[in-house]
């Protein structure tokens, strides 16, 4: 199991390697999706972190695209004093604390394409000395269609478990349950965002995961990403789609909206610490809807997604 509670720390320099990596990923997958697009570029945005913070980040942004209406691409490497808040939010102690991640998520113009999110992390604690006392990471992929076809469900959860397999074969299904149980509208019912993914926070170091492991796992996850996203976008990008079909996309659009400003714990934490809004909220679609009391037809393909999202599936 790749959730060990114990602690033992080795290569006090790793985090210079996770930051050239998760730089790396961020330009691949941009080229990648770039090259799918066709049309719009990404522009890239560096920034730093107010005054008396420490760090910045790199926001990759594309919009009004051959196939993407929007895409974010973010990298961030950030730290600082843990704060009261920082201990009350995220039960941690500490001195002082480093984080660096990427995080995307991507909104396509097609409705027939679904949207994609994905994140990778790495946490730091050090003492005042500077010596590691604690270092996890977290992150996962989750796919929000707006139509459901199986057959691409399948083999975006069959690119996670053949990504997972390798390091335990029981890690696919339980991280798979943890984004099942994450990515949920409580407020509608327990409506799921979308058809799910895998979700994992606080993977420690432990006598029989070493920092190697852990970070191969993380790499293998990110390199997975493509091959897990684009086969299904190059199938459906050029579906035809009318009125009644963008409609439903900005409908469910605004579910994603929701879960994100009322329940996402990355959102919510950025915000109140007073994070960079920007960065923050790229994971929003340009455009959504809210319809009263919106009901799609009974036997229709949108009352076939929504019975999904109502009810875990076990794809594989």
């Amino acid at each position: 199991m790749m959730e060990p509670a114990s602690y033992n720390q080795e290569n006090p320099v790793f985090k210079d390697r996770w930051v050239n990596y998760i730089h790396s990923l961020q330009k691949e997958i941009c080229s990648g999706l770039e090259n799918l697009d066709g049309k719009s570029h990404f522009v890239s945005d560096s920034w730093q972190r107010e005054e008396g913070k420490g760090g910045g980040g790199i926001s990759c942004t594309l919009s009004e695209g051959n196939v993407f209406e929007k895409a974010g691409v973010n990298t961030s490497v950030v730290y600082g004093s843990v704060t009261d808040t920082m201990r009350r939010q995220l039960e941690i102690e500490g001195d002082n604390w480093f984080a660096c991640g990427l995080s995307l998520v991507l909104h396509p113009l097609n409705p027939y394409v679904p949207t994609v999110h994905a994140n990778w992390r790495y946490f730091e604690l050090t003492d005042q000395a500077g010596n590691i006392t604690d270092q996890w990471f977290g992150g996962g992929t989750d796919l929000t269609p707006y139509y459901l076809f199986e057959e691409d469900v399948r083999h975006f959860h069959r690119t996670l478990q053949e990504t997972l397999d390798p390091f335990g074969k029981e890690l696919y299904p339980a991280y798979k349950k943890q984004c099942d149980d994450y990515f949920v509208n409580h407020h509608r019912n327990r409506e799921t965002r979308g058809v799910g993914g895998i979700f994992y926070d606080h993977l420690r170091v432990s006598e029989t995961n070493s920092l190697e492991r852990l970070f191969a796992y993380q790499q293998a996850n990110g390199n997975a990403f493509l091959p897990g996203y684009l086969p299904i976008v190059i199938k459906r990008k050029d579906t035809l789609y009318g009125e009644r079909e963008k409609e439903w996309q900005e409908i469910r659009r605004g579910r994603y909206v929701e879960f994100n400003l009322l329940h996402d714990r990355g959102t919510l934490f950025g915000l109140k610490t007073n994070g960079r809004t920007e960065s923050i909220l790229m994971s929003l679609p340009p455009r959504a809807r809210w319809v009263y009391n919106h009901r799609p037809p009974v036997g229709s393909e949108e009352e076939k997604l929504l019975q999904v999202c109502l009810q875990p599936v076990n794809w594989l």
